[in-house]
C-alpha cells in the first residue's frame, strides 16, 4: 500500500493536537505535531517524561483520538489501520494474557488473522528463537521474569510481519546483551 514506490508516507501527522479534559481543566498533551514517516524509516521520539511520546504512539494506534489535525496510517485513519492490523505495538508493560501460554500469546494475532495452524507454529517458533525464549512457549507469563515477558510481547508484535512496528520503551526491562541483540534484529 504505502511504500517508497507510491511516495505516500506510512505515518502522516498534520497539525495533530490532543487535549484531555480533566477536572482541573484541559491538558494539552499534543500540539501542532507534524511528521511524515516513509517506509523503511526508523524514527525515535526522545524527550522528558510527560512530553507526549506515548500519547502520540497511542494516537497512531487508535488508542487515543486527536482533537485537532489529521493523522493517517498507511493512507487510512488509525482506526482502519488497527482493524486491518497494519501495525504491531509493543507497550511499555508486556500486556500478556495470563491465561494463555507464551506461545498462545504470540499466536493470538495470527489466529485472529487466519493464518494456518502450521504457519502459526512456524512463526511462533521463529520469533521465540529471535527473542531468546526457545523452550518457554509452554510457560505462562507469571512463570517468566519481567524482561522475559517483555521479550514475549516483542515476539508477539513481530510474529505477523506488520508494515509498521510501534514500540513504547520496549527494552526498559531488558538486560544490555539482549537489548543490543534485539536492536540489531529489529534494524534488519
Amino acid at each position: 500500500m504505502s511504500d517508497a514506490t507510491t511516495g505516500r508516507p506510512v505515518i502522516d501527522a498534520r497539525k495533530v493536537g490532543l487535549t484531555f479534559q480533566t477536572a482541573d481543566g484541559p491538558v494539552h498533551a499534543l500540539k501542532d505535531v507534524n511528521l511524515q514517516v516513509m517506509k523503511g524509516d526508523f524514527v525515535s521520539f526522545i524527550g522528558p517524561s510527560g512530553c507526549g511520546k506515548t500519547t502520540f504512539l497511542r494516537a497512531i494506534a487508535a488508542l487515543e483520538h486527536p482533537t485537532e489535525g489529521e493523522l493517517t496510517v498507511n493512507g487510512m485513519t488509525p482506526e482502519e489501520a488497527r482493524k486491518r492490523r497494519a501495525y504491531g505495538y509493543v507497550f511499555q508493560a508486556a500486556g500478556l494474557y495470563p491465561w494463555r501460554t507464551i506461545a498462545g500469546n504470540i499466536r493470538l494475532p495470527l489466529e485472529i488473522m487466519g493464518f494456518s495452524r502450521a504457519e502459526q507454529e512456524r512463526r511462533v517458533k521463529d520469533v521465540l528463537q529471535l527473542v531468546d525464549l526457545e523452550g518457554f512457549g509452554k510457560k505462562y507469563p507469571w512463570q517468566l521474569s519481567g524482561g522475559m515477558q517483555q521479550r514475549a510481547s516483542i515476539a508477539r508484535a513481530l510474529a505477523f510481519d506488520a508494515d509498521i512496528l510501534l514500540m513504547d520503551e520496549p527494552f526498559g526491562a531488558l538486560d544490555e546483551i539482549v537489548r543490543d541483540r534485539l536492536n540489531e534484529a529489529l534494524l534488519k
